[in-house]
């Protein structure tokens, strides 16, 4: 059996270059190697294979009929390896991309792109699954993910896709049953929606004569999205602080209303295509998905109606 530490397919390739070149001088200037060390290295082969594939002497350089056999199922291996190397680094971007993404964006900013995208890459099949789930990459089989907000530390590589600025809201019913707050602890009374799951800021940060100041999110509902929260809010259920990305179009009708919006610190929720491995060896298949996301969303158009 061979060595696990045994480079093979550098010792088929050196092997060849001597059976084709006839000679090891030849052999080692083509390798960038000296004699020596090509010998040494025919040598280890012929060890670990148990045969002598190289009749030597100080004149020629003869293969063995074992030398023979090898030579050409070597060929056919280097061959199909040389391929192999092509059908993945040369070319147009072909093959699948699993794309992970939140409903909203999903449905808001991925899926129209999706016509151009695939017409510029033909030979792209997107696989595009929508979740509110933060899922594993590995474990979901998936080659991007788009995240919104704050990213823990991990082995993940992002790509930023834009930012959106934040607001605290409510629908104008809700703020006449309620009344409207005037200062960041007036919200301690009122029912503030908020979100369910660990990366979510468990806070709402204002900024009071230049300093900042948190109220935590303590309402009777809880949701893993910002589509959920923004409908409790126009139902009139409750506050919420969403991205403009999410209530911009609301705003502007006035379906929503901003709420102490002197003391917005101004913070904004990030968002990131995320994908594992690094830049440099990406396939062509997931840079060019990943090269249209970053030319092609504008996360401040969608947050102003545009």
């Amino acid at each position: 059996m061979p060595r696990p530490d045994a480079n093979r397919f550098a010792d088929m390739e050196a092997f060849a270059q001597v059976a084709e070149r006839g000679s090891l001088s030849a052999a080692a200037r083509h390798l960038g190697m000296s004699p020596s060390a090509l010998s040494k290295l025919l040598t280890r082969l012929e060890a670990r294979l148990g045969v002598r594939l190289v009749q030597r002497s100080t004149r020629q350089l003869q293969l063995t009929a074992e030398g023979v056999q090898f030579h050409e199922r070597s060929r056919r291996v280097l061959a199909d390896l040389d391929e192999a190397e092509r059908s993945v680094a040369a070319g147009a971007p072909r093959g699948r991309v699993s794309i992970n993404a939140s409903n909203s964006f999903g449905h808001r900013a991925l899926l129209p792109l999706v016509p151009a995208l695939t017409a510029q890459w033909p030979e792209l099949v997107l696989d595009i699954t929508l979740t509110d789930r933060v899922v594993d990459l590995m474990e979901a089989r998936a080659d991007i993910a788009v995240r919104w907000g704050p990213l823990p530390a991990s082995s993940l590589v992002a790509r930023p896709l834009g930012e959106t600025p934040q607001a605290v809201v409510a629908s104008p019913a809700f703020l006449a049953r309620h009344g409207t707050p005037a200062r960041p602890e007036d919200l301690l009374a009122l029912n503030r929606l908020g979100w369910n799951y660990r990366r979510a800021q468990p806070a709402w940060p204002f900024r009071v004569r230049g300093r900042l100041v948190e109220i935590a999110e303590q309402g009777n509902v809880r949701a893993g999205d910002g589509e959920t929260l923004r409908h409790l809010a126009l139902l009139g259920h409750g506050l919420a602080r969403l991205s403009m990305y999410h209530v911009g179009d609301d705003l502007r009708a006035g379906r929503l209303v901003k709420v102490l919006e002197r003391f917005n610190p101004g913070d904004t929720a990030p968002l990131h295509a995320v994908y594992q491995g690094r830049p440099d060896r990406l396939p062509a298949r997931v840079r060019a998905v990943l090269d249209y996301l970053s030319a092609h969303v504008d996360i401040a158009a969608l947050g102003e109606g545009r």
